[in-house]
């Protein structure tokens, strides 16, 4: 999944999903806590890889997950192409109105707009770019 899309949460907490991201996601897939202070959406299929991942774990592990299952939830698009997003994820990832969906290879990251501009500037310098093609022996 790749791709930057600038996108509104309405009023009922809803946010659309671009089409081309749809195709990839399905018209169900799951929204949880990331590793930042934003949204992380799995399709079916990707979460239910990460699920046979977490059931191997040690029990101790699977505990620190608990976040991650207990925040999550699985959204259906609706007619317009739009999912709803419970309170506590849009609090979270502190997501009010404007926001931006980034394909990020293995799922979709949903940030608060500011934040992803901080994020993708600090980002998206010719010493990372060259970093990462670095690290894939690109």
């Amino acid at each position: 999944m790749t791709g930057i899309f600038q996108h509104t949460v309405d009023a009922k907490g809803r946010l659309f999903i671009p089409a081309r991201l749809r195709e990839e996601l399905g018209d169900s897939f799951h929204v949880t806590l990331s590793m930042e202070k934003c949204l992380s959406a799995y399709s079916n299929e990707s979460w239910e890889r990460f699920m046979e991942k977490i059931k191997t774990m040690p029990k101790a592990k699977q505990i620190k997950m608990r976040p991650l299952f207990s925040h999550a939830s699985k959204c259906d698009l609706d007619s317009q192409g739009r999912i709803l997003l419970t309170q506590k994820l849009r609090d979270f990832a502190g997501l009010e109105k404007n926001v931006t969906v980034v394909g990020v290879g293995e799922c979709v990251e949903i940030w608060d707009t500011e934040r992803w501009t901080a994020v993708d500037e600090a980002e998206t310098t010719p010493e990372n770019i060259a970093e990462v093609f670095m690290e894939l022996d690109f």
